[in-house]
């Protein structure tokens, strides 16, 4: 029993961790490869436990990708509060550092292509994310959310071979 109350002590205090998104970690993971060190095409995918008390179960990814011979990735994802804004769900920005801390969680890598073949499937990612069909949606469950979002691109572009975790609650939103 007393093992059991430090486990959930323990947990409690790990997975709230970054209860301010405002001074979460945004610090990039040393993952991905800077672009001034790596000149071909880039195709990565990343996760990381979501913020706050929804780390306990899920994750949010995001796609990014880097043309051959770009000094920037674009990282393509999914949030919430740019449908509360009136504005798409998709966040597109462009930055040297892919894999920044999501709100205090490291990422993972799920995905990593590079050279010729990421050359290849950039164009049909991007056409994947232009179809989109629920840019202007949003909803943690049951979806569509961001794991619909990087589904949705694994699902149009089959040659990614992309599999998301378990955790990746609304990844199924994607096949409905």
């Amino acid at each position: 029993m007393q093992q059991c109350i430090v486990f959930i002590l323990l947990f409690s205090l790990t997975a709230c961790a970054n209860s301010d998104w405002r001074t979460a970690s945004r610090e990039p993971a040393g993952i991905a490869a800077l672009p001034s060190e790596e000149n071909r095409a880039i195709i990565e995918v990343y996760a990381a436990d979501a913020f706050s008390w929804r780390g306990w179960f899920a994750v949010h990814p995001w796609v990014a990708i880097k043309d051959k011979d770009a000094n920037e990735y674009t990282v393509f994802e999914v949030v919430g509060w740019q449908v509360r804004r009136g504005l798409s769900a998709i966040r597109e920005f462009n930055t040297e550092t892919p894999d920044r801390y999501w709100y205090g969680s490291k990422p993972e890598l799920l995905l990593s292509i590079k050279g010729d073949r990421a050359t290849e499937l950039i164009p049909k990612i991007k056409k994947a994310i232009e179809t989109y069909p629920w840019a202007d949606e949003y909803s943690v469950f049951p979806g569509p959310n961001s794991n619909t979002f990087v589904a949705w691109i694994a699902r149009e572009v089959p040659e990614l071979e992309l599999e998301l975790p378990f955790s990746a609650i609304g990844s199924g939103y994607a096949n409905e």
